[in-house]
């Protein structure tokens, strides 16, 4: 391929079909290459995605996207052994607009990239990319195999371990900067989900987990469903992970053989099984000399430990990139000081300001107590409110006694906690 592209994206999940879908309407030549046989064959993170950012962009996009459900439930369970605890909102106004969504990326991978290909972008699938062209420090291509393909601008989308990144000079890798998510997908009937979840119609819920699910590392669970399966799974610290010599696989099993869970996936079959990694507390550099980075190859993902945003910030992200190329493409400059403009408008827009909103929640989350301590608290607390075995003391009476001893380390967290989160 000896053509030159304004721009090529490098990763067809949702950050680069955003970038492409967005210089492709301001008239610019965009190729999008993806590494998969086809766009969301090798994308497993997610299940759920914010709806704002998205319908910036295509207005209304559910009328017409793959879909599985509106979320307008959503479950906190603190999980113990033999009990659980569950906070059980529901939000009418979650509907209208639509708040969330729960997707299967498989299908919305590739319905979004169709829309970019719509739009007048060029997709290149199966195509892995090796490494940067570079002209006098400048990114002005890429090498896939043999082929070298030339552009203005290169946008990295390929991920939270990004090889362009890496390439470029953005990123360096440390265990301890990522979370391990594996994810499996359980087919199930929909009206079981939708009874055994408490759904009207085409309604979703999402379910997250926090306790022994983790075996006492920083981290949950999670149930999304969907139309005709439920995308579950958990979240746990990579280097805890290592530390403590567990077998992630182990973790997984023995989540779906808790009480509680079990009875919400009974008679269900796995269609499938995923990992995937989660940028936790690694911040890359967004642009250089000729690349911009989006999604989370920039490690531009939130974890406020009541919602994990990935998706909605490589939307945002893809689209702001678009801008920041039009507006080097208007000045015929596609240095580091010219494309520094993608990081001012992620800082005018949510994705920047949420990030520094949040930025001490990940310390915050790998507090140890959050996983062991509380929940059983919450736990025995509702097991003793309950609980007719002779003479009862005042709810105010069991709370004093279940937090005997642990006092200062709570009002201490619940400072900490304010301030992160």
């Amino acid at each position: 391929m000896t053509e030159k592209f304004d721009v090529i994206i490098v990763g067809a999940g949702p950050g680069g079909s955003a970038a492409a879908y967005s210089l492709s309407k301001m008239g610019f030549n965009a190729l999008i290459v993806e590494r998969g046989k086809y766009p969301g064959a090798k994308n497993v993170m997610g299940g759920r995605m914010y709806a704002h950012a998205l319908n910036r962009l295509i207005p209304g996009f559910w009328k017409e996207a793959p879909i599985e459900r509106m979320v307008t439930r959503e479950k906190l369970t603190f999980l113990c052994n033999e009990a659980s605890v569950t906070l059980d909102f529901l939000d009418g106004e979650f509907r209208e607009p639509p708040n969330s969504f729960t997707i299967l990326r498989a299908k919305f991978d590739q319905w979004f990239a169709n829309k970019a290909v719509e739009a007048g972008a060029t997709l290149v699938p199966n195509i892995r990319v090796d490494d940067l062209l570079w002209r006098e420090k400048r990114v002005t291509g890429i090498i896939a195999g043999e082929d070298k393909i030339e552009a203005n601008v290169v946008i990295a989308a390929d991920g939270a371990v990004s090889l362009m990144a890496e390439k470029a000079g953005l990123k360096k890798f440390e265990v301890k900067q990522f979370a391990l998510g594996m994810k499996e997908i359980i087919e199930l009937p929909e009206k079981t989900i939708e009874d055994r979840f408490n759904l009207a119609h085409e309604e979703g819920a999402a379910q997250l987990f926090v306790g022994q699910c983790t075996k006492e590392i920083p981290g949950g669970g999670f149930i999304y469903t969907n139309r005709t399966s439920l995308s579950m799974g958990i979240v746990v610290y990579i280097d805890r992970l290592i530390e403590k010599k567990i077998d992630s696989h182990k973790i997984i099993r023995e989540f779906n053989e808790n009480p509680v869970v079990a009875k919400l996936i009974e008679g269900g079959k796995i269609q499938e099984y995923s990992a995937h990694v989660i940028p936790e507390t690694s911040r890359s550099g967004l642009f250089t000399n000729g690349m911009l980075v989006v999604g989370d190859a920039g490690s531009l993902v939130i974890n406020s430990g009541i919602t994990l945003r990935g998706m909605d910030m490589a939307i945002a992200s893809g689209a702001a990139a678009a801008e920041a190329v039009k507006n080097a493409m208007g000045k015929n400059d596609f240095s580091k000081e010219c494309l520094s403009y993608y990081e001012d408008l992620l800082r005018k827009d949510f994705v920047l300001k949420d990030i520094a909103t949040f930025k001490k929640a990940s310390e915050f989350l790998q507090n140890d107590r959050l996983y062991t301590l509380y929940p059983e608290i919450a736990c025995r607390f509702f097991h003793k409110l309950w609980a007719v075995d002779g003479a009862k003391k005042r709810a105010f009476d069991e709370l004093l006694e279940g937090t005997k001893g642990n006092r200062t380390n709570m009002i201490l967290d619940v400072l900490k906690g304010l301030r992160a989160l």
